[in-house]
């Protein structure tokens, strides 16, 4: 039931973009068992130098315009090496299949609680 939004650079090629998608998708299954069927994504592009603003250098890895931000909002509950495997996953999976540096894959989670989604219907899905 992760919610994944995208933000990536204009210019990059939709066979890039599925590719980026697929490898976070991938990563998600792969570390945090989330099934092959529960894929929610908001993908945005942003014109270049405008909307996607980072330092060159931050924590002693630099940083190039061609930013990827993804921001993942899920349920609580994974341990400190399932989203450590995660994030490499996805600077792994995301850097080889959508030729995006993986120092410039910026990775943020939100975790919620499982009675704050709803699949449709106006449901809390999980309560």
């Amino acid at each position: 039931m992760p919610l994944v939004r995208i933000s990536h650079a204009a210019g990059k090629s939709a066979e890039a973009i599925g590719a980026l998608s697929k490898g976070v998708h991938q990563a998600m299954m792969d570390t945090f068992g989330v099934p092959a069927e529960d894929f929610w994504q908001i993908i945005t592009e942003h014109a270049p130098h405008s909307g996607l603003i980072g330092p060159v250098s931050f924590l002693g890895i630099a940083h190039t315009t061609d930013l990827v931000f993804i921001q993942i909002t899920c349920a609580e509950g994974r341990t400190l090496d399932q989203k450590k495997a995660l994030y490499a996953a996805i600077a792994d999976k995301a850097s080889k299949a959508a030729c995006v540096r993986a120092e410039d894959i910026i990775i943020n989670l939100t975790e919620t609680k499982r009675e704050n989604w709803s699949f449709g219907n106006g449901l809390a899905s999980f309560v």
